[in-house]
């Protein structure tokens, strides 16, 4: 199937397909030619075609813009279309990026923190600047109680209090995470109020490359799936949660804000939102992978790995909630 997948972009194809680094949502893979290398990217989390066009439209548009980073573009098929639908009957699309250099950095590693902040804030700029004439495909993060029909307050209070069996040994992890949803719902609404803006929402050490010979360069931001309007502080909380239990995590999300101020400053009102936004975006995760496990788009395992992760930032974000509002007002204010 992949191999006619390819083909539908370029009928004379000839070379090899290798599988790309794993991810949650969509399914990755090389495509390995003499003159080209590519990246075929499978769409996995929804058969919604709209959502595709709004993200290659932001992308189009960050073309325009003088980056100091790559960001990736699509490559169009032989009839000309960017996107191309799956020939197994599935209603799944797919897009081919072109290759871009790098590779991902170590998982704990210190040495990219303060240019992905870099990055940040100037992607953020970036975005601040574009005006995509059509609706954003998702919901903002404080739109939580919108964003996830088929988890309503009582389908989640039952799943966390009486787990089904695969679930038990996680209870007391879901009732920390029934206590954040409970405590998030409560504070939406002055959410909502922050500036805001177009934010890539997800970006994280899996969403970027790093040089290789100069492993604390950032040479590009990917996925930008779930590209919306939100409020703007939302973008570097979403990247200080992806720090929390690091090794050398107050190092880290130093460096990281030191890297972002360089670019942009905040409001006293978005810094004090910061660690707020951090249990919104654990709490999203969370009922994201609820869905797509009741769905039956993933398997319990799925959910099994994502439950205690999440419990345990949610631990490790009230041990250094106050020293984070420190950083944040010293470097990004």
């Amino acid at each position: 199937m992949i191999e006619r997948l390819i083909q539908q972009f370029w009928p004379e194809w000839v070379g090899t397909v290798s599988q790309g680094a794993g991810g949650w949502n969509n399914t990755t893979r090389f495509i390995h030619q003499a003159d080209r290398g590519c990246v075929l990217r499978i769409y996995n989390t929804h058969r919604d075609k709209d959502k595709i066009e709004f993200e290659l439209a932001v992308l189009e548009s960050l073309r325009q813009s003088k980056l100091s980073f790559d960001t990736p573009m699509p490559i169009p098929s032989a009839a000309g279309e960017r996107i191309v639908q799956l020939p197994d009957g599935s209603q799944r699309y797919a897009v081919v990026f072109g290759f871009l250099e790098g590779e991902r950095p170590e998982g704990n590693s210190l040495q990219a923190a303060y240019s992905f902040g870099e990055k940040t804030g100037e992607l953020l700029k970036a975005l601040g600047r574009i005006d995509i004439p059509r609706p954003p495909a998702y919901r903002p993060y404080y739109e939580l109680l919108r964003s996830y029909p088929a988890c309503t307050r009582e389908t989640i209070e039952a799943f966390c209090l009486q787990p089904e069996p695969a679930f038990r040994d996680l209870h007391q992890e879901l009732l920390r995470l029934l206590d954040a949803y409970d405590d998030i719902c409560g504070r939406l609404g002055e959410l909502r109020k922050l500036p805001q803006q177009l934010v890539h929402g997800d970006l994280n050490f899996s969403n970027l490359l790093v040089d290789p010979r100069q492993p604390e360069k950032v040479t590009a931001l990917l996925d930008f799936e779930f590209c919306t309007r939100d409020v703007r502080v939302m973008e570097p909380a979403v990247a200080i949660s992806g720090f929390l239990g690091f090794e050398e995590e107050r190092e880290a999300i130093s460096r990281f804000c030191q890297g972002f101020g360089s670019r942009i400053r905040l409001s006293p009102e978005e810094i004090e939102a910061i660690p707020v936004l951090i249990r919104l975006r654990m709490v999203d995760v969370f009922l994201h992978f609820m869905s797509r496990y009741h769905e039956g788009t993933d398997s319990a395992a799925v959910l099994q790995e994502q439950v205690p992760m999440l419990a345990s930032g949610l631990r490790q974000l009230t041990d250094s909630m106050a020293w984070i509002r420190e950083a944040a007002a010293r470097f990004l204010l």
